[in-house]
């Protein structure tokens, strides 16, 4: 991902500024351009869609998907909804980030992994259920996650 580039990101408002409902769009298109939001993209946004600092940042940290850091090279999102609770999800997830030493929302001083919590894959029938680098992953169980745990490394 590229580092904070006003020009670049001049390219992707005008791609977005006209639009009715400019503001998600255009975070996500900053976000897959630059690997986050970064800091200067927020009062840059704000000024250009007449909001203030606050309306973006707000809509920035209320959307799980939307980051603030580079996440890094494999990002495994473990859904910690009811229908995967009801099967052992947090045990596993547990597993997970206790093999990695991350809390929630965290990633590896190497930047190897990013983990997040996602509250519904839309696999509730095959839970537990991950997302590993946009894949998802079904009826997790111990030795699986530890065969995700080795692909990361």
């Amino acid at each position: 991902m590229a580092a904070w580039n006003e020009s670049q990101a001049r390219e992707i408002l005008r791609r977005h500024v006209r639009r009715e409902g400019a503001l998600l769009p255009l975070l996500h298109d900053v976000q897959a351009a630059f690997g986050h939001i970064p800091g200067p993209a927020v009062p840059f946004i704000a000024e250009a869609l007449n909001l203030t600092r606050a309306e973006v940042h707000g809509v920035v940290s209320f959307y799980h998907d939307f980051r603030d850091k580079p996440a890094g090279r494999h990002v495994l999102k473990l859904c910690r909804a009811e229908a995967c609770q009801s099967v052992n999800s947090e045990e596993l997830a547990r597993q997970i980030l206790d093999r990695f030493g991350l809390e929630w929302g965290a990633t590896t001083p190497d930047g190897r992994l990013t983990v997040e919590a996602t509250y519904c894959l839309g696999l509730c029938a095959s839970g537990p259920a991950a997302m590993l680098d946009g894949e998802p992953v079904a009826r997790l169980t111990p030795a699986s996650v530890d065969d995700i745990a080795r692909e990361i490394g």
